[in-house]
């Protein structure tokens, strides 16, 4: 099924409790959390915003082995100060929970997932990045059709894997995953590469992305603990979450490293502080 169609649905990878303890773990995060100073300001020129724009972009690209807060769009007044409840605030956390924080690297490495992914046949899986994604109630946007090795480019393709886990019951009214199966044979259409260093911004996209017929689309409602395997190339999307109840999800990718390169342009990129951990450890 996986390798047919580009995913998989899994029902009770995690039970109630490992959800709700790594939802009550988040709490306290954000209960902690240092809002960083360029997320808080707001410009007034042209100069400003090139320059809040190269902080958000220089705080994306060095979060690889860190864990860091992305906001969602109107968060803060014109102060920097939240204009919402702070845990309503946040797009996701990324991108190194499975590598600093126990509960998610306990998840990340269990032998539930160390033995579904020996089932698929991988032979040296490594973590590339996690991420918490909180698809808030009303304002948790839209992710328009994608695949993963857009931003996560290997030679050969083929070799990442996402793991979206829902710590919450993901449907069709709270924004679930929708893929198109079977597209996962067709290549990929566009790239995410970092640019040469003194330039900016710093990544770039070559090529362009499709446009796909709403019509192949296939729902992927997942029940709270279940999950779904997400081929690196299967092209998928999520609506905007209109609803009044939020859609948590713990999602990390592991890429097959026998044989592969993993490429330098990418943005994210292994560091001294953490190379890709493998799996199976």
């Amino acid at each position: 099924m996986y390798w047919d169609e580009g995913y998989l649905v899994l029902d009770g990878l995690l039970s109630p409790e490992e959800c709700d303890a790594l939802r009550d773990r988040m709490s306290e995060i954000i209960e902690g959390m240092d809002v960083p100073e360029h997320c808080r300001t707001q410009f007034s020129t042209d100069h400003d915003e090139q320059l809040k724009k190269q902080g958000n972009a220089d705080y994306f690209i060095t979060s690889g082995d860190k864990i860091r807060f992305f906001f969602e769009k109107g968060v803060f007044d014109d102060k920097g100060e939240f204009i919402v409840p702070r845990e309503h605030s946040l797009n996701k956390i990324g991108h190194a929970l499975h590598a600093y924080e126990p509960l998610f690297k306990a998840v990340t490495h269990s032998p539930k997932i160390q033995n579904l992914v020996k089932k698929l046949g991988l032979i040296a899986p490594v973590i590339l990045q996690s991420m918490y994604i909180f698809k808030q109630p009303g304002i948790g946007g839209e992710v328009t059709p994608h695949q993963d090795a857009t931003f996560l480019y290997t030679q050969p393709l083929g070799r990442v894997m996402g793991v979206w886990i829902a710590l919450e019951d993901a449907t069709l009214e709270n924004g679930c995953l929708w893929f198109i199966p079977g597209s996962h044979h067709d290549g990929i259409s566009r790239r995410m590469v970092r640019t040469p260093k003194g330039s900016f911004p710093l990544t770039d996209f070559i090529g362009r992305e499709k446009n796909y017929d709403d019509k192949l689309f296939v729902p992927g409602p997942v029940k709270k603990g279940g999950a779904v395997l997400i081929h690196g190339e299967v092209v998928h999307r999520s609506a905007a979450n209109t609803s009044d109840a939020s859609r948590h999800v713990y999602t990390f990718h592991i890429m097959e490293s026998q044989s592969t390169v993993w490429s330098p342009e990418n943005w994210l990129q292994p560091s001294e502080e953490l190379p890709f951990p493998s799996l199976y450890t």
